[in-house]
C-alpha cells in the first residue's frame, strides 16, 4: 500500500463523451448544453442572485468567478435543481430544470466543494455505491468503475479505504463519482481547494481532456491561474450580478487593458520610434533608456511589423518582451476585490 499522492501517477482522462464541438459546426450554431436565462434568488433581504444569464456549449469550459458571497454557489444550486429560482429559467439539453426534474438532472455531474465520499468504503466500493444510485448495475457497473478508477488515477489504490487517502486523492475520487453516469454537463465547484500540487495538476489535466472530448464544464475557482488555463469563456459575478463575460481577450479589452511591448534597441532610437508609432495597431509608443515601449490592443499580429520597422530605420533589436493583461486586473477593475478575498 502506498501513502500520499507522491506515488500516484497523473490522472489522464480517456472517457467517452459527446463528440468534440466548438461554438459552431459547418457555420451553423450548436445548441448549448446549459442555458441560464435571467435567474434570480432572494433570501430575505439578501438578493443573492440577480438576473444572471449565460450559456455553456458542448466542449466548452465556462468559468464562473467571483469573490466570496458573490452568488456562485447559489447559481450552482439552482442549475443543479437543488434550489428553485425566484425568476428566470434553466435548461440542460433543452430540458427545463426544476427541483422535480429527472431528465435534465441525469445529464449533470455535480462535484461539490465538500468532498462527498464515504471514508469507511474503499474507492471501488464508493464508486459502486454511487453507480447503483445512478441505476448502473451488473457488468456495466463493473466496467464503468474500472474505467473511472483509471481516469482518476486510483486503480492501484482501488481497494484501499478512502479514509487512508490524501485530500487530493479524495478530491479525485469525488470527481470520479460525478463522471460515473457519463453526464453531458460537469459542474466543478472549486475542485482543487486544499489539494497538493500533483493532484491539482492531475485534476486540471482531466478537465482539459474532458472538454476536448466534448463535455460542457461549468467551473468555479479561487485560483486565477486555473481560470486562465482552463476556461474558454469567463463570467465575473459580484453581488449577485454578472458584471461581464467573454474570452480573456474580450474581457481585458472591455476594461481598456492592452498589451505592452518593450523592445531593446541599440543605435539611434528616434528614427526607430518614428517608424513604429505610425504603424496600424500601435496605440502609443515612447522611448526608454535602452529601447522603445509601445502599447497595442493585440501584440501578436503586429510584432513582426514592429521589428521590421525598427531594423528598417537602422536600429538593432536586442530584446523583446510582451506583457499581456491578465484576468486579475480585469477582476479587480470590475469588483474592486482580489479573487481570493
Amino acid at each position: 500500500m502506498r501513502g500520499g499522492d507522491d506515488a500516484e501517477p497523473h490522472a489522464r482522462v480517456a472517457w467517452p463523451t459527446a463528440p468534440a464541438s466548438g461554438p459552431c459546426r459547418g457555420g451553423a450554431p450548436i445548441d448549448p448544453v446549459l442555458e441560464v436565462d435571467g435567474i434570480s434568488k432572494r433570501f430575505g433581504e439578501l438578493q443573492a442572485v440577480d438576473s444572471v444569464t449565460f450559456r455553456v456549449a458542448p466542449g466548452e469550459t465556462y468559468g464562473l468567478l467571483g469573490p466570496n458571497g458573490a452568488g456562485k454557489s447559489t447559481c450552482i444550486s439552482m442549475i443543479a435543481a437543488l434550489l428553485t429560482p425566484d425568476a428566470g429559467t434553466i435548461r440542460v439539453l433543452g430540458q427545463e430544470m426544476t427541483t422535480s426534474s429527472t431528465a435534465g438532472r441525469a445529464q449533470i455531474g455535480l462535484v461539490p466543494q465538500e468532498v462527498a465520499v464515504y471514508p469507511d468504503l474503499t474507492a471501488r466500493e464508493n464508486l459502486r455505491f454511487f453507480g447503483r444510485l445512478y441505476d448502473i448495475t451488473g457488468g456495466a457497473l463493473n466496467t464503468r468503475v474500472d474505467q473511472i478508477l483509471d481516469v482518476i488515477g486510483l486503480t492501484e489504490r482501488a481497494d484501499d479505504r478512502s479514509s487512508e487517502f490524501s485530500g487530493g486523492m479524495n478530491r479525485r475520487l469525488n470527481i470520479g463519482i460525478g463522471l460515473l453516469h457519463q453526464p453531458q454537463l460537469l459542474i466543478l465547484d472549486e475542485p482543487t481547494v486544499g489539494v497538493d500540487p500533483q493532484s491539482r495538476n492531475a485534476i486540471l489535466d482531466s478537465v482539459e481532456q474532458l472538454s476536448a472530448e466534448g463535455m460542457a464544464v461549468l467551473y468555479t475557482t479561487h485560483y486565477m491561474e486555473e481560470a486562465e488555463r482552463l476556461c474558454d469563456r469567463i463570467g465575473i459575478i459580484d453581488a449577485g450580478k454578472l458584471k461581464a463575460e467573454g474570452t480573456r481577450r474580450e474581457l481585458t479589452t472591455s476594461v481598456g487593458e492592452r498589451d505592452r511591448v518593450q523592445v531593446g534597441v541599440s543605435g539611434s532610437l528616434e528614427p526607430a520610434l518614428d517608424a513604429v508609432r505610425h504603424l496600424d495597431g500601435v496605440t502609443s509608443a515612447s522611448t526608454t533608456d535602452d529601447g522603445i515601449t509601445l502599447i497595442t490592443d493585440d501584440a501578436g499580429p503586429i510584432l513582426a511589423r514592429v521589428l521590421d520597422a525598427i531594423t528598417g530605420a537602422g536600429g538593432s533589436v536586442t530584446t523583446v518582451e510582451v506583457s499581456q493583461p491578465d484576468l486579475e486586473a480585469v477582476f479587480l477593475h470590475l469588483t474592486g476585490k482580489a479573487l481570493r478575498d
